[in-house]
């Protein structure tokens, strides 16, 4: 049997208290690389070490967490904008710039979706309750943990292969995409218009959590799985 395929997934910082600084991520990141046929490897936020991080894995999954800064897409910060890392901001902008310049493919989920947008040269709405015309409840403040939305997929995308036409997924963001950067097509979209998939050349970013549903919706695991079979190359066995 081959190898899995190496995924390093970016970590969160846990604590604020400089003598227990612990990197990591929820176990459910890693139990969906695992279930897709992937080994994964949780990357603490070493800025210096990023280029050899990327050398290392065959992919990268930006996972969810905390506001990026508004510098890195030109704004100044806006009432809204909520806890932001700027340690894990350099973190990432590092380990993509590096695992995109040795063709790594790269999954972003939740916020991992708006890093990929930002350092391709697209923008964020800062604060979707901010915004008019937006009008589902991104945040599910009014769900139980479970599913929030549908979404619509556009045909023939990955996304759209992977689930269909539409899907139901769970929703725990109050930011999303403004600006689609150049070269990334939008590929699924909310009732309300937010942008919840987008698409590249070996990048591939979805605004809700799956590996949150995965227990209660297997099929849930469909973003995982067709990001590692169709852009690192994992063979269904």
């Amino acid at each position: 049997m081959s190898a899995r395929p190496r995924l390093g997934l970016s970590t969160s910082q846990l604590t604020q208290d400089l003598s227990h600084e612990v990197n990591g991520v929820p176990r459910r990141y890693a139990e969906a690389v695992r279930l897709a046929g992937g080994l994964p490897l949780l990357l603490p936020n070493l800025p210096e070490l990023a280029a050899d991080y990327a050398a290392q894995v065959d992919a990268v999954v930006l996972t969810g967490g905390p506001d990026l800064h508004p510098r890195h897409y030109g704004q100044s910060p806006r009432r809204g904008l909520g806890e932001v890392d700027e340690q894990r901001d350099a973190f990432e902008t590092a380990l993509y710039r590096a695992a995109r310049a040795l063709g790594r493919p790269v999954l972003g989920i939740c916020r991992g979706m708006q890093t990929l947008n930002v350092l391709e040269g697209g923008t964020l709405h800062q604060h979707l309750p901010d915004v008019p015309g937006f009008w589902a409840d991104h945040a599910q403040v009014a769900q139980p943990p479970g599913l929030g939305h549908e979404v619509c997929l556009r045909p023939g995308s990955l996304l759209g292969r992977a689930h269909g036409a539409a899907a139901w997924v769970n929703s725990y963001h109050h930011q999303a995409v403004d600006a689609v950067a150049p070269g990334l097509t939008v590929t699924a979209t909310a009732p309300d218009g937010v942008i919840e998939g987008l698409e590249g050349d070996g990048l591939l970013g979805v605004q809700w959590h799956p590996e949150m549903l995965l227990s209660r919706y297997p099929e849930a695991l469909a973003p995982f799985r067709v990001f590692l079979e169709e852009m690192v190359g994992v063979r269904r066995g």
